[in-house]
């Protein structure tokens, strides 16, 4: 998002899209083996097993991705804060959530807990920022968020003062959020969708928010609210495109198997796409430890959506002038792993053929891996992942554009060119180099 385009007092609002990323539907269960795996972040499951409330709540922690945010992964402690989430307008530090009772939350009653988690009210009733999903977390269960404060005053206490605000004036005046919170924040708690199986109800209250998928992958308006004809069709977040994750066939993961979407959140990969970016940390620090059956039920909620359903487009002619120099890029560059038929390694290089992510009108996030490179999920079951080195630096703005152009209509794929422009923008926004000419200058 541009922040030149927004005026001063509604710009603050836009934070939440800037940043990131149950009545009777409790968490059950762990593992397969019935046993709660341990976090990316060495956060270990409690040595007692006296309260099952305290084992339920780690895993409500984990489906929440909490750790994700309050725990800095340049060394920090386990949600001890720290973690810097930069925005257009400044800087919001994630707060210590340990049960330290200075520092941390050690000493709040569980009444303000639930209150900061599903109403965003800090402990003396401030404005939390909307890059803490208070907004999805309000579906959060009664039960669910019992559990969790059980397990959060397990968690080992850490002496940390963390100013979490440290926005510049006039973002800093928390009170401008209750504009926001008006016209946004929907307090209805989870509401079971008619008519639907046990299954697909339990993947929307996962969804819908301990999950707060919509924080990504859901358009946002100028304000940074989410857009109610959108939900869960695409969005933008921090140089990515978060794509259409809907049931739609040509868009989103309407073509893929329940088998394909659990391995893709179990391990970070399947045989069609490779998890990169925000969320490759989403799979590394959270649904890699979910269950298979919760999993399951994402994937049935998922599907059971129907999306934009939008016209699939027809594809560029292979004659094309650009689809020919895409295609002579694609193999001297991309061939030798993702193949000359496109369908990749599974678990390793992403399949390219009739592959959803590359239909989307957006190619920001295609744009961020060529140029800028990546590393898929590490996960448990895929613990050496895929990486895919930076192009900036070989190629040109033409041919990282012609090549997208190029994958993104070949093999069954149908999408709009990518242009050099816009291969030019993110070069320029991600900070990236030139392509270097023979002698090893940049041109």
């Amino acid at each position: 998002m541009n922040s030149r385009a927004l005026k001063p007092v509604a710009a603050i609002a836009a934070i939440a899209a800037c940043c990131f990323v149950g009545l009777a539907y409790s968490i059950e269960g762990f593992n397969q083996g019935g046993q709660p795996t341990d976090s990316a972040q060495g956060v270990k499951a409690p040595t007692t097993a006296a309260d099952p409330a305290i084992e339920r709540g780690r895993y409500v922690a984990i489906a929440g991705d909490c750790a994700a945010c309050h725990t800095d992964p340049h060394g920090g402690k386990a949600f001890a804060g720290g973690y810097a989430l930069e925005t257009p307008f400044g800087k919001l530090l994630a707060s210590n959530i340990t049960s330290d009772k200075t520092t941390g939350i050690g000493a709040w009653s569980e009444a303000e807990f639930t209150r900061a988690v599903r109403e965003g009210k800090g402990r003396h009733g401030e404005n939390l920022y909307p890059a803490m999903p208070y907004n999805a977390y309000v579906k959060v269960s009664d039960q669910d968020m019992h559990d969790l404060w059980a397990y959060m005053q397990t968690v080992a206490p850490v002496d940390k003062k963390v100013v979490s605000n440290q926005l510049p004036f006039p973002f800093n005046i928390r009170l401008m959020m209750m504009g926001w919170n008006l016209l946004f924040f929907d307090k209805t708690p989870f509401t079971p969708v008619a008519g639907a199986s046990d299954q697909i109800n339990r993947g929307a209250y996962l969804v819908q928010g301990l999950g707060h998928c919509a924080a990504c992958h859901t358009q946002k308006n100028f304000l940074g609210g989410d857009k109610s004809d959108a939900f869960l069709q695409g969005g933008e977040l921090a140089g990515w495109h978060a794509p259409e994750i809907t049931g739609d066939p040509h868009v989103g993961v309407g073509g893929w198997s329940t088998q394909q979407l659990v391995q893709y959140l179990k391990t970070g990969s399947n045989d069609v796409a490779v998890a990169s970016g925000p969320m490759a940390e989403a799979v590394t620090n959270s649904t890699q430890h979910m269950t298979n059956a919760d999993l399951q039920a994402i994937a049935a909620y998922l599907q059971s959506l129907p999306g934009s359903n939008k016209a699939k487009p027809q594809p560029l002619a292979a004659t094309d002038k650009v689809m020919q120099q895409g295609a002579n890029v694609y193999l001297a560059n991309c061939s030798a792993c993702h193949n000359s038929d496109g369908k990749g390694i599974n678990q390793l290089a992403a399949g390219l053929a009739n592959n959803p992510a590359l239909h989307s009108v957006n190619a920001q996030s295609l744009l961020t891996t060529v140029m800028q490179g990546g590393r898929g999920a590490v996960t448990l079951d895929n613990p050496t992942s895929g990486a895919m080195p930076s192009f900036a630096w070989k190629l040109s703005d033409q041919q990282v554009a012609s090549v997208l152009t190029y994958i993104r209509n070949t093999w069954g794929n149908a999408a709009p060119a990518v242009t050099a422009d816009q291969a030019a923008a993110v070069r320029k926004d991600l900070k990236l180099p030139a392509q270097l000419s023979a002698d090893g200058a940049s041109r």
